[in-house]
């Protein structure tokens, strides 16, 4: 069952020694999986530290549960979440933020789960299991237009319009209701195929992504998380994607720029305000290695920001 399968954290000692973790440090893991990164984080803490986790997903939920340390807490929620659970907590200020983003393994191989076109399943795909609509609900409905959208917009799939009337088209003789009915009608309306690519690689990340609004919830957690943290404490991302990287990536960059005057304003320099956040380093990606042991990292890159 799903509680038995594994997640192999991508860049854990990176991200880590990227938190400059304080041995009595307040520290958020807003991503916990099943614990990997947390794990790494406590080790580093000493008895006044403390470490608050949050996931979306109720299994990975119920695999913290056996981490019993009373240094460490975790919470049922999604990332936009992060500012009132925090505050149910009490902690007002962070030594640090991890958010490690897009989709665990345990979701992918877990064929319950619907997520991944290689196993047979109801078409689910929702990370959080006990609320909201699955993928077949949503696509049982929506018009040809706004699966064209979806698919364009969080897949950036070519043939978005011929995959949406395809869909369109089937479900009016029989709903698209698991993985393999979706992945067949995509297959069959991809003109082309990209090198070492399923065709339906990139209709099940939009579908996936649109489901569990996930870069909303990033756009939502980013500015949470920033606001949260103490002079010098950091802000680490882990991003899979060009899309949810994007999204970093320009916040950071705008997080780190002094905010835009009007032209001729006669201020002094000095009299200017400071951006909150300062960049450290350079993106760092998984080494041959790593993405050798675990060819999932290939896509990954990590950006760290200090608060100012």
């Amino acid at each position: 069952m799903s509680r038995n399968l594994q997640h192999v954290p991508v860049l854990l000692e990176e991200a880590v020694e990227a938190l400059a973790v304080r041995s009595d440090g307040t520290y958020v893991d807003a991503t916990f999986g099943r614990g990997g990164h947390s794990r790494a984080i406590l080790a580093r803490l000493g008895e006044a530290g403390r470490l608050i986790a949050l996931d979306r997903d109720p299994q990975a939920i119920e695999a913290g549960g056996a981490m019993a340390d009373r240094r460490f807490s975790l919470t049922h929620a999604p990332f936009s979440a992060l500012a009132d659970v925090l505050s149910g907590c009490g902690a007002t200020r962070l030594d640090g933020v991890l958010l490690d983003l897009g989709v665990s393994s345990p979701q992918l191989d877990d064929a319950g789960r619907g997520m991944s076109f290689r196993l047979d399943a109801p078409l689910d795909m929702r990370m959080d299991t006990s609320r909201g609509r699955t993928a077949a609900q949503w696509l049982a409905q929506a018009q040809a237009t706004e699966i064209r959208g979806v698919l364009r917009d969080y897949g950036e799939e070519r043939f978005a319009d011929a995959i949406a009337k395809a869909l369109v088209a089937a479900r009016a003789e029989r709903p698209v209701e698991t993985t393999r009915q979706l992945a067949a009608l995509v297959e069959k309306a991809v003109r082309t195929r990209e090198p070492g690519q399923h065709p339906a690689t990139r209709s099940f990340q939009a579908l996936r992504i649109f489901i569990n609004q996930e870069l909303e919830e990033l756009s939502l957690v980013l500015p949470q998380a920033t606001s949260l943290l103490a002079p010098g404490a950091r802000l680490v991302v882990i991003a899979f994607h060009s899309l949810e990287d994007r999204i970093v990536k320009r916040f950071l960059r705008d997080e780190s720029r002094p905010p835009q005057l009007p032209a001729r304003l006669p201020i002094r320099a000095r009299e200017l305000p400071q951006p909150r956040l300062k960049l450290v380093g350079k993106p760092i990606r998984p080494s041959d290695a790593e993405i050798a042991a675990n060819p999932r990292a290939r896509s990954a890159i990590l950006r760290v920001a200090q608060r100012a």
